[in-house]
């Protein structure tokens, strides 16, 4: 399966990393990609099976996901079960590792098959530097937003 991996080191602790994650439905605080983030379901809000909707940043498009597995302070595994964008299937995995008292690495991992057999095969080489590029947007805004409280404005609907 064709994966993106992206890495940041964060000047605070795991349990601050692991907090802005665990705030499931308003990854949109610091998720530059997206218009708003909200949760479905009401299977609470957040652990394994919180499920949300976010919007992306182009107002058409939109992705639904599931925690599917959940290790406080240390992993969280999203599926992407339902969306808009040409994606079969994909899996997005958030590690964390202290590297110390005051700072954290962050991986996140996406995992993805995209739609349209051996078109969408074929796609991959150019779909992965896309996915790479937003990946890095969303692990910076989620260091600014650590490190020094920026929330990603947004503009009226």
């Amino acid at each position: 399966m064709p994966h993106v991996t992206v890495s940041q080191t964060i000047d605070a602790p795991v349990s601050e990393v692991w907090a802005s994650w665990d705030d499931f439905a308003n990854i949109d605080k610091f998720n530059p990609n997206l218009n708003r983030s909200f949760l479905i379901g009401n299977n609470g809000d957040t652990g394994l099976g919180a499920t949300r909707q976010c919007d992306l940043e182009d107002g058409k498009n939109y992705i639904q996901e599931r925690i599917v597995e959940y290790v406080p302070e240390q992993k969280v595994v999203v599926d992407i079960y339902n969306g808009t964008l040409p994606l079969k299937s994909a899996k997005a995995e958030v590690q964390m590792r202290a590297l110390g008292p005051t700072r954290t690495e962050l991986t996140f991992t996406m995992h993805f098959v995209p739609k349209m057999g051996l078109i969408g095969r074929m796609m991959v080489p150019m779909m992965k530097p896309q996915f790479k590029k937003l990946l890095g947007k969303l692990l910076d805004g989620n260091r600014a937003y650590i490190e020094s409280g920026v929330v990603i404005a947004r503009q009226a609907a």
